[in-house]
């Protein structure tokens, strides 16, 4: 049964706010006891090993054998209860100094008195005293071990046990026990404030560390950690998307040929640290390197940057003063056309009109609508509102959608089919704008998909740790001419069209970075597919 070695503190009972952290304490509690052993053998080894009565046991080598042997016994029972934790760190502690203390003394008292140079041995004992325990516990065994010196002394005094005795050499010894219980408290209180700053400045290095980690595994370019033979030591989530990898690779070559060349290139000449990377998924993506000094080993660093992320960023600060001009433009064309609406109606309600006149008329009409619905959908373009995204589990927001979708357009709910997987999806995204691409994806479908053929499919799963919304419809497709443009705004193959909803609904995906594509399925049928951020896997964009 292992103490806490972080937590537990063991204070002495007489002692206020002291204390050793368990597993320090255990430690120096070792080497003490350790001392003992040796100095308890030494003593009987000496004795038995030397005729020599001036060395040991001069006075009395009775008294002086049994305490001997009595300290060797006690320190080996003392080793065991410490073994498997018999006794509290602070009883095994106190009785370890207290019984060194008397036996000390019995054995001086049996080498010679003080004239021995015995009683230096409870220095250390006093020492031991206040580097174990500390407080007043420190100044209790010093003054004890100067009682019992002293007692030593009245003892020889009174019963001439040797030439002469010394009272001053015994306050002395006193004194020095005094002085050196105060300096090993101050001691062990200063490798304690040592300690604890020690283990404030780990803890905040441990903190600092995992933050660190956790804002370059969740940052929005890829950061690539590499040694001078290429060896990759670290990669973000970002550098694997980027480049299409699920784990870890062991090498640049394993990313890409072209950059472990290009790397080796910077190496010989540091100027050339940029090159544009072109991988096997079609993304063109920005590489830099740079030096990373690090104390153990000279490391290397590959910063990967999305050029469609760049692009994209390009195109929307210019949509977006594209969008406040065309806002202007449809102000102002919206007084005229309303004129000329008005106009062709009261027009058309004149009942001398002949049938082709009525003809006319009909179309102003239903061109002023057209004209109108355009202005309406730019107008939400330029009016469009900031992202507010929240962390949405799609199978029960579809869910929800289809149902709601079915009763707004009064459609027959056997027209859309859910699929979903059983892991839990969750993307991060503004559900108000969500709800926009879907009713435009929704509403193509129901319009140019076939729904009479069988139902459009709205499938939810998971790319590469990545949430995807499908919608699959029984339409003939679009031909490869028309795919290139499909997104481009007033595009349209439809003559009652206004060529905004698909590049609207692109639009909303990219402020949610997220991504719209189409592509034909394998048996043919039209399929929108949109990639969506996940919500547990969030990066920062800087």
């Amino acid at each position: 049964m292992q103490p806490n070695t972080t937590e537990t503190i063991f204070p002495c009972p007489f002692s206020k706010g002291y204390g050793i952290p368990s597993q320090q304490a255990w430690s120096l509690l070792k080497v003490f006891l350790a001392y003992r052993l040796i100095l308890a053998c030494l003593f009987v080894t000496l004795f038995y090993s030397y005729t020599d009565s001036s060395l040991l046991g001069t006075h009395d080598s009775r008294l002086f054998i049994y305490s001997s042997q009595s300290y060797l016994i006690l320190s080996v029972i003392s080793g065991i209860c410490m073994a498997w934790r018999l006794t509290s760190y602070t009883t095994q502690a106190q009785l370890l100094i207290l019984t060194d203390i008397l036996i000390l003394t019995l054995i001086m008292h049996a080498s010679g008195g003080i004239s021995s140079g015995m009683g230096a041995l409870l220095a250390v004992s006093i020492a031991a005293g206040g580097l174990l325990i500390g407080g007043r516990c420190a100044m209790f065994f010093a003054a004890l071990a100067s009682l019992a010196v002293l007692a030593e002394q009245v003892v020889a005094d009174y019963s001439h046990s040797f030439y002469a005795t010394s009272y001053a050499n015994a306050g002395m010894l006193g004194a020095s026990f005094f002085t050196i219980a105060l300096l090993s408290y101050i001691l062990a209180k200063r490798s304690e404030q040592i300690l604890q700053i020690a283990n404030q400045q780990k803890q905040t290095i441990i903190k600092l560390e995992d933050l660190n980690k956790y804002i370059i595994q969740h940052l929005q370019s890829g950061i690539i950690i590499v040694n001078k033979q290429q060896a990759i030591q670290m990669a973000n989530q970002s550098a694997l998307r980027l480049a299409n990898l699920s784990v870890l690779p062991v090498n640049l070559n394993d990313i890409s040929a072209y950059l472990a060349a290009a790397f080796r290139t910077w190496l010989a000449d540091p100027d050339q640290n940029i090159v544009l990377l072109q991988l096997q998924n079609q993304s063109e993506i920005h590489s830099r390197f740079m030096p990373l000094p690090t104390g153990q080993e000279f490391l290397y660093m590959i910063i990967l940057e999305d050029i469609a992320l760049y692009n994209q960023q390009v195109q929307q600060s210019k949509l977006a003063s594209l969008g406040r001009l065309t806002a202007s433009i449809a102000h102002e064309i919206r007084n005229p056309l309303g004129a000329i609406s008005h106009a062709g109606q009261l027009l058309s309600e004149n009942p001398s009109l002949s049938l082709q006149d009525r003809r006319l008329t009909e179309i102003i009409q239903n061109h002023s609508l057209r004209v109108n619905h355009i202005i309406e959908d730019i107008l939400q373009l330029s009016r469009r509102t900031d992202s507010r995204r929240e962390k949405l589990r799609l199978k029960p927001w579809l869910d929800n959608y289809l149902k709601n979708f079915t009763l707004e357009h009064a459609v027959n709910s056997d027209a859309f089919e859910l699929l979903c997987t059983d892991e839990p999806l969750c993307a991060f995204i503004d559900s108000g704008h969500l709800r926009q691409i879907m009713d435009n994806l929704c509403r193509n479908a129901l319009k140019y998909g076939k729904p009479e053929a069988g139902p459009i499919i709205l499938r939810a799963f998971a790319i590469q740790q990545a949430p995807c919304i499908e919608i699959i419809d029984n339409g003939p497709g679009i031909c490869n001419e028309h795919q290139s443009h499909l997104f481009e705004p007033f595009f349209t193959t439809s003559s009652t069209g206004t060529g905004l909803g698909l590049y609207i609904s692109r639009e909303l995906a990219e402020l949610n970075q997220a991504k719209l594509s189409y592509y034909l399925s394998d048996d043919k049928r039209s399929c929108f597919r949109l990639f969506l951020l996940n919500a547990e896997q969030t990066i920062i964009d800087i």
